[in-house]
C-alpha cells in the first residue's frame, strides 16, 4: 500500500457520519486518485513521501476525505467502474448500458471539493517554478 493521507477518523469528522467498514481501502484508493492528481505538484516531504508542511498535510487529509465522501455520494467503490456502466429495470425489463464520459483511463475522477481544497494549499495548478 502507498501513502494515505487520512485515517478513518478524519473521515467521520469530514462527513459527520461513521466511516465505512472498508474505509481504509476506500482511503487508500482516494489517496492514489489525490496523488495522481498532483503529479506535478512540489512540496517538503519526509523520507516516506509524506508531506512535512502542516498546511499540505491537511490539505491532503481534506482531499482525501472528499474523495472519499463524492465516490460514496456517487455509488463508486473507489474503482472507477460506477461512471462507466449504468443500469435502467422497467417491471420484468432490465437494461444495461455502457457509459463512457469521454475520460481517459489516465484521467483522475476528483472530487470538485477534493480539487478546490488542493487549489487553496497551492498544490493546484501544478506548475513548477
Amino acid at each position: 500500500m502507498g501513502r494515505v493521507y487520512a485515517t478513518p477518523e478524519q473521515l467521520t469528522a469530514w462527513t459527520g457520519h461513521p466511516a465505512p467498514a472498508d474505509a481504509e481501502r476506500l482511503l487508500a484508493r482516494a489517496s492514489e486518485d489525490v496523488d495522481d492528481a498532483l503529479l506535478t505538484a512540489c512540496y517538503a516531504t519526509d523520507a516516506a513521501g509524506m508531506p512535512t508542511d502542516p498546511t499540505i498535510v491537511q490539505a491532503l487529509a481534506d482531499a482525501t476525505c472528499a474523495q472519499v465522501e463524492y465516490q460514496l455520494a456517487t455509488g463508486d467503490d473507489g474503482t472507477g467502474a460506477a461512471a462507466r456502466w449504468g443500469a435502467v429495470s422497467i417491471g420484468p425489463v432490465s437494461l444495461s448500458d455502457r457509459r463512457d464520459d469521454g475520460q481517459s483511463t489516465d484521467d483522475v475522477d476528483l472530487a470538485p471539493r477534493a480539487h478546490r481544497a488542493l487549489r487553496r494549499a497551492g498544490l493546484l495548478p501544478g506548475v513548477i517554478w
